[in-house]
């Protein structure tokens, strides 16, 4: 029962699976239970060792194929996440100064993560509200441009390419990697985590980096700035290379990362994984440009995220209510950012999603509404 309100759905109407957060994403059954399986001769053995190294391997080999990395990109792993790889930056491939364009939560983030660097200047900000994007401006002062690639706080999506001159473009792809399409010429480094589209586990980024990028990273380690060990860029590059992580990383994020990457390639890489997020996004925002006390957040269609979709509600129905029911009912994760506050929910929409799912969660939340309102 949730604020006195109890309604049950009816078991036929649930989806397969009731997870649908925008991250943490639900993984995979199929994937646990090969790590189950796997597990007593790969859990709690040493990350120096071939056994873990091994399966280090398959991530990178499965970036480089999913990803169509030209030779000279290399694949870095490094332990804590995108919020480490923010700090990484900005002690070893930020040269002076830097842009971020900031439209949501996440997006923000790394500017502030820059802001008090002393060896740096300021960063430029260019910001936008939520629900749009803003667009990069060529300075011949910047030497880093930080996009982002799918904002997930909001659901806007923004299109990705190489800002000219000779700035590196850096894009956090955490949301996006994995379910949208990218061409390796339009990024410097697109870098993520692994808790998103590749439906695995947190505590791990993945930096997928151009020679020019490699280029920068080294250069700035050879400078005599001072870098800390664990956030040094040019030592995630150089244990890569040699299948390991600086320290020892959660060797059940490795395994599922590796997992889910080669079953991805299974299904038709990512041309399919795009086209199958795509199909989802389509049914959510054609119910909600279809439902009279719904509508998508994202007003204009082009900037829709197609992983994470942000429904707006009309005041008379209380997303947060809806949300609770659901969960009592065993469908979690669909409440909105807290952050923006709105009368919202935020629904994933990743390759591990069917579109069974996605209607039967649509077809859940029509009952829900008519529930409430009698």
């Amino acid at each position: 029962m949730t604020g006195g309100v109890s309604i049950q759905i009816p078991s036929q109407m649930l989806p397969a699976d009731g997870r649908f957060g925008s991250g943490p994403s639900r993984v995979p059954q199929r994937a646990l239970e090969r790590l189950a399986e796997e597990g007593l001769s790969y859990m709690g053995t040493s990350h120096r060792r071939p056994t873990v190294r091994r399966v280090v391997g398959r991530v990178r080999e499965g970036m480089t194929a999913l990803f169509g990395l030209p030779d000279g990109y290399e694949v870095l792993l490094g332990n804590g996440g995108a919020t480490a790889f923010w700090d990484s930056a900005a002690f070893g491939l930020i040269e002076r100064v830097s842009q971020h364009l900031s439209f949501g939560v996440f997006s923000s983030k790394f500017a502030q993560a820059v802001v008090g660097a002393p060896h740096l200047d300021s960063p430029e900000v260019i910001e936008a509200e939520a629900g749009a994007h803003p667009l990069p401006r060529p300075s011949d002062r910047i030497d880093l441009y930080a996009l982002t690639h799918n904002e997930t706080s909001t659901g806007v999506t923004m299109p990705v390419s190489r800002v000219e001159g000779a700035g590196l473009t850096v894009v956090d792809a955490t949301s996006a990697a994995g379910g949208m399409t990218i061409r390796p010429d339009q990024y410097d480094i697109y870098y993520f985590s692994p808790q998103k589209a590749f439906g695995g586990d947190g505590g791990l980024y993945v930096a997928l980096c151009s020679p020019k990028a490699v280029e920068r990273v080294e250069r700035i380690a050879a400078s005599g700035r001072w870098i800390p060990p664990f956030l040094s860029l040019a030592k995630a590059l150089s244990d890569s290379r040699k299948d390991q992580t600086y320290n020892t990383p959660a060797l059940a994020t490795i395994h599922l990362l590796a997992g889910n990457v080669e079953w991805m390639l299974e299904q038709g890489g990512l041309a399919w994984s795009s086209q199958h997020c795509a199909q989802n996004a389509r049914i959510l925002y054609g119910w909600a440009e279809a439902h009279p006390l719904a509508s998508p957040f994202v007003t204009d269609p082009a900037m829709r995220s197609q992983v994470s979709g942000t429904i707006d509600f009309e005041p008379e129905v209380s997303a947060n209510l809806i949300a609770s029911v659901l969960r009592d009912n065993g469908v979690v994760d669909t409440e909105s950012y807290p952050a923006l506050r709105r009368n919202q929910l935020r629904i994933g929409l990743w390759p591990s999603i069917p579109r069974s799912d996605i209607e039967a969660l649509l077809a859940c939340i029509d009952y829900v509404i008519e529930a409430l309102s009698v």
